[in-house]
């Protein structure tokens, strides 16, 4: 099985071998865009397709892998997508759109939402689309960091830092835990009534 890096090379003389660039990485890639982009998925991976078909000279190894670099050409479809007048806000869908088992899995989550929300909101952009790029879309933070152009080192730094900030919130957000009142306090003399 070749590599990405080898189709990519490849497919500048024989442009089959492209075909199976798009049937590895177009499901990972639809859950990047249908997460910012709900309504407008389908269309924009058809965009990133042609992008990617279109510059695939210019992807250079040295800079890394070839998946950061389909990210990065998907990050920029977004972002010009959203720029339309016609775009939605960036959203990264609701309980509606997910199945009951799917939001049975989150009850547990719901308490602790809005402050991860909030931190996550509070992270500088680079810092966000990075978490967001390897917390949600899976990609390692060398394809992440490809993906925003920036390099692997940096890209690893500023994930450890946006971890630390969102934990740091979240910890400062953790209210101190009570016990609860037993529900037989009234019948024990001496209890808080």
């Amino acid at each position: 099985m070749d590599s990405d890096e080898q189709l990519l090379a490849r497919s500048e003389t024989d442009p089959m071998s492209f075909e199976p660039l798009v049937d590895r990485h177009s499901g990972a890639l639809y859950a990047y865009l249908a997460r910012r982009i709900p309504h407008a998925a389908e269309d924009v991976l058809s965009e990133v397709w042609l992008m990617a078909y279109a510059g695939r000279a210019t992807f250079d190894p040295d800079r890394g892998p070839a998946r950061g670099w389909l990210f990065g050409i998907a990050r920029n479809a977004v972002a010009t997508h959203l720029r339309r007048p016609t775009a939605l806000p960036l959203g990264y869908g609701s309980a509606e759109d997910q199945g009951w088992d799917a939001v049975d899995d989150r009850v547990d989550a719901q308490r602790s939402a809005p402050a991860l929300f909030a931190a996550v909101r509070a992270l500088p952009d680079g810092e966000r689309e990075l978490l967001l790029l390897v917390a949600l879309d899976g990609l390692t933070p060398t394809e992440a960091g490809a993906a925003l152009g920036i390099p692997a080192g940096t890209a690893r730094s500023r994930l450890h830092r946006a971890r630390a900030r969102i934990r740091e919130q979240l910890d400062a957000a953790e209210p101190a835990y009570t016990a609860p009142i037993p529900l037989t306090s009234h019948l024990i003399p001496g209890a808080i009534a």
